[in-house]
């Protein structure tokens, strides 16, 4: 999967972690499980404001979806996701939200023009960390997949 970076100011708090450094593992993980998301097999090592994923997941988009859970919490700048998914399909690619983004212009700005109705197949790549599709905030990180693997 590899290194996914993250603005380590921004995103969920979590206990224990701030601006400085991430959150322990233990509260990571629970961080992950409260957007319903399989920890049983995935390791949490965390060094200062870098966390690294080892273990293995369901699929790639359960792996990705760990990564950005834990990525989009204060004091997370970085997470390496060397997760093995059980079931490998086509990686995501992420995007880091700015001032004045919709998910239509995520859409339109990943897709190409003209596929800004393609939002949902974002937001639903996103759930459960997103819980609306108005409900982003500059500096989020999120998943794009390709369309392909959506249609």
């Amino acid at each position: 999967m590899g290194l996914w970076s993250f603005a380590k100011s921004v995103g969920a708090k979590v206990f224990g972690g701030s601006e400085a450094h991430a959150a322990t593992p233990e509260e990571l993980k629970k961080e992950a499980e409260k957007h319903g998301l399989d920890m049983s097999g995935v390791e949490v090592h965390v060094d200062g404001d870098k966390v690294t994923l080892s273990g293995k997941s369901l699929s790639t988009e359960e792996s990705e979806k760990i990564a950005l859970a834990i990525g989009n919490t204060t004091g997370v700048a970085s997470v390496d996701n060397k997760l093995a998914a059980a079931k490998a399909t086509p990686e995501s690619k992420t995007y880091t939200v700015v001032s004045g983004d919709t998910l239509w212009k995520i859409a339109e700005h990943n897709y190409g023009h003209g596929n800004g109705g393609k939002y949902p197949v974002i937001f639903e790549a996103n759930k459960p960390m997103l819980s609306h599709p108005d409900k982003i905030y500059p500096g989020q990180v999120l998943r794009i997949p390709p369309l392909e693997a959506s249609a």
